[in-house]
């Protein structure tokens, strides 16, 4: 029997709201949203990165993007600064390098009581089928 692709897009589509809903609630107790900790995770992967580069990192516009780091900026959570030509380029403070890190501990417990229904070759069979459909894209 064929697999029902528009009930698995459905379901894709739900457990990633679960997981953005659930991870949202856990890190507003450590005064960060999930869209705000994303960022932080982006900038510190991607050091000197441009809002461009980090827009297309976090699922963004370029105008969302520049918006985010705005407010981040404010909350003293990273700077901007000019780069070659028109670049502006994005790092964390010390206090953005403190949110991320309280951010990492709260995820560590979601993560996990979120993937608990699967054993491990379960979490990895699905990690590999993401993966193969990312990169398809």
């Amino acid at each position: 029997m064929a697999t029902d692709l528009e009930a698995l897009g459905q379901a894709i589509k739900r457990a990633q709201y679960r997981n953005h809903r659930t991870m949202d609630a856990a890190l507003s107790e450590i005064g960060v949203s999930l869209v705000q900790w994303d960022a932080l995770r982006a900038i510190e992967r991607m050091p000197g990165a441009s809002g461009h580069e980090l827009a297309g990192a976090t699922f963004q516009s370029d105008q969302a993007f520049g918006t985010l780091a705005n407010r981040l900026v404010d909350r003293g959570l990273i700077v901007r600064s000019a780069g070659r030509g028109r670049r502006i380029e994005h790092a964390l403070t010390e206090a953005g390098r403190t949110a991320l890190a309280a951010g990492r501990q709260v995820s560590v417990g979601v993560l996990h009581d979120l993937f608990a229904p699967l054993d491990e070759a379960q979490r990895g069979e699905l990690l590999r089928s993401l993966r193969a459909l990312a990169e398809g894209a």
